[in-house]
């Protein structure tokens, strides 16, 4: 097996849901759970002490919520990855987990093949945005509050160049960067150094930060047009 592997750790206040997560990902030999927590101070504790690469958090956990322990986790290991757990039931609550520098959020019904394809992609530096759910609740999220934040997410996007409107779009869509190349023609390596770019000149801190960027400065197309 080439390269290390990827240090997880999972916290959520039910053990039956940790123990389903862990059997799901220890089936992939690039993926070593390295600890559990059953709440936000002990995600954070057990962050530290392990380095871990990903953190697969719940949101509503005793102790220390999901929300909270977010920006504690951002302080206490910067390069930890965060990835939120929730419900449909959640959405205000996972946009304010993104903008608190969650790398990305899945269902807990999440499919087993996608659990793992997230983490890994987390682990390699993206915010991932399942494709099952990233949309509707994105959607759901933006327009809830565009009133509030449109006229902010114009300012900031009038920076752009063209091209790097065309890429923000397609972030906003939630396409990977293999199908955003596609979308525009472009090469994935060429996708992924747009990406960095803006994110560097919109201030956002990952993917799904632009993503929710995009649709509150308008961006985005709508589908079917």
């Amino acid at each position: 097996m080439a390269g290390p592997r990827i240090r997880v750790v999972i916290a959520d206040d039910e053990p039956l849901i940790r123990a389903g997560i862990r059997m799901i990902l220890t089936s992939d030999p690039q993926i070593e759970v390295v600890a559990e927590a059953a709440n936000g101070r002990e995600a954070v504790e057990q962050a530290r002490a392990h380095a871990a690469d990903v953190v697969l958090l719940d949101i509503q956990m005793p102790v220390l919520d999901g929300l909270s322990a977010l920006p504690e986790l951002r302080r206490a290991v910067p390069d930890t990855r965060v990835i939120v757990l929730t419900t449909f039931g959640e959405r205000e609550n996972v946009l304010r987990a993104l903008e608190h520098g969650g790398a990305g959020f899945l269902l807990k019904d999440t499919a087993p093949a996608e659990l793992i394809g997230a983490v890994r992609a987390t682990a390699a530096g993206d915010a991932y945005l399942s494709p099952a759910a990233t949309r509707h609740v994105v959607e759901q999220l933006a327009s809830g509050r565009a009133a509030a934040r449109s006229e902010e997410a114009r300012s900031r996007v009038a920076g752009l160049s063209e091209r790097e409107r065309d890429v923000l779009a397609v972030l906003g869509e939630g396409l990977s960067n293999a199908d955003a190349g596609k979308r525009l023609h472009m090469s994935e390596a060429t996708v992924k150094t747009y990406v960095s770019r803006i994110l560097a000149k919109l201030g956002c801190e990952n993917r799904v930060q632009a993503a929710l960027l995009a649709r509150d400065a308008g961006v985005v197309r709508d589908e079917g047009r």
